[in-house]
């Protein structure tokens, strides 16, 4: 597979504090690459520099282009889907609006029927399609935040603590669909995870990171066997 997105000595600071030094790494196009590591190790912040949320130094190439000096919404018209952490729905309004918002820098034909797409993802929201977000459960939150990156038809997927506040069972859920949407639509993500496991399941690739730093790459499964990595980084 060849790299959708390849990221070379990537800096990022917030005002004096720099919080990435000088990283390395690829999504393979309809690959899945994991970024993992402690609370503050930076991934959060990459996922930010690539939406051009934060002032960066180095470069980041998407599809061969880079995108470094392109604003946010630039990066969203690439079709570069981001669900940040916390999950960011639009509580005041539906379920079906904020699906719709999904779609705003996109074309109107085809909208009504990726809706039904999602809805066949999560039938759950489709139970709630007139029910205002901000009534829902927080793993019906998370599924709602999903399903409108989904609405853009994202070429790439940042997906920041897909099972953060999750209960197990509706983790597992969730990131069975994920695989789902990595098979059948050939989308690449890029999946920041604090259950390394859950991550290196979905993970083609991964990135462990410690301090802005990576300190240690490889396939998902060598990350997965390696006991000493275990113990070390990931806490299973």
């Amino acid at each position: 597979m060849t790299a959708l997105l390849s990221v070379t000595g990537l800096e990022a600071t917030y005002g004096p504090v720099k919080a990435l030094h000088g990283i390395d790494f690829e999504v393979k196009e309809g690959g899945v690459t994991a970024l993992l590591g402690a609370n503050g190790a930076g991934k959060t912040t990459t996922l930010r520099a690539i939406c051009r949320m934060v002032k960066t130094r180095g470069d980041i190439l998407f599809d061969g282009a880079s995108i470094t000096r392109k604003a946010t919404e630039d990066v969203v018209r690439l079709r570069i889907a981001h669900v940040p952490e916390g999950r960011g729905t639009f509580t005041t309004l539906s379920v079906e609006e904020n699906l719709q918002l999904g779609a705003m820098t996109r074309p109107a034909p085809g909208i009504a029927a990726d809706i039904e797409r999602i809805y066949a993802y999560f039938p759950r929201l489709r139970e709630r399609r007139a029910q205002q977000a901000g009534s829902l459960s927080g793993g019906e939150q998370q599924m709602l935040a999903i399903g409108r990156a989904l609405m853009l038809r994202p070429r790439l997927m940042l997906l920041d603590e897909p099972s953060f506040g999750l209960a197990p069972l509706i983790t597992q859920e969730l990131f069975a669909i994920l695989a789902t949407v990595k098979r059948e639509e050939n989308v690449s993500m890029l999946v920041v995870e604090q259950n390394a496991n859950l991550a290196l399941d979905i993970a083609d690739e991964a990135y462990l990171f410690e301090t802005g730093r990576v300190v240690m790459s490889g396939p998902a499964e060598t990350i997965r066997q390696d006991e000493g990595i275990r113990r070390a980084y990931l806490g299973f």
